[in-house]
């Protein structure tokens, strides 16, 4: 059952993405930092852990996952250091994403050439 919760979440997240894109103005760029804000702030509130608990990766895959996973870096790392903790968390808990993301954009510029001419 948690497989079509999955699919359904993941779906329903990317549906709105596509929405957003066909129907109002609003560049790509605009709509991936909302999607990571409204996880920051859904993830701050305790909402999107429940939804994290109900349909697994189909939450946590998409970019309000990656806003969710910041949210919860610094509410631990408050818990641990304190204040200092606002400004180490997010990119403590949000580590090995960012640098798998570093990793591969190295290795697709090192394999493919842009295409760009003057």
């Amino acid at each position: 059952m948690i497989y079509i919760y999955a699919f359904l979440v993941g779906g329903l997240l990317c549906a709105v993405g596509q929405v957003l894109i066909d129907f109002t103005k609003l560049t790509p760029a605009r709509i991936l930092t909302a999607y990571v804000v409204s996880g920051v702030i859904l993830g701050g509130l305790g909402i999107y852990g429940k939804l994290k608990d109900i349909s697994g990766c189909g939450a946590t895959v998409p970019l309000t996952g990656f806003g969710s996973l910041m949210a919860e870096g610094v509410r631990n790392e408050i818990a641990d250091k304190g204040f200092l903790g606002i400004f180490t968390g997010g990119l403590t808990a949000g580590a090995g994403g960012i640098a798998a993301a570093m990793l591969f954009a190295v290795l697709a510029s090192l394999a493919f050439r842009s295409s760009a001419r003057s």
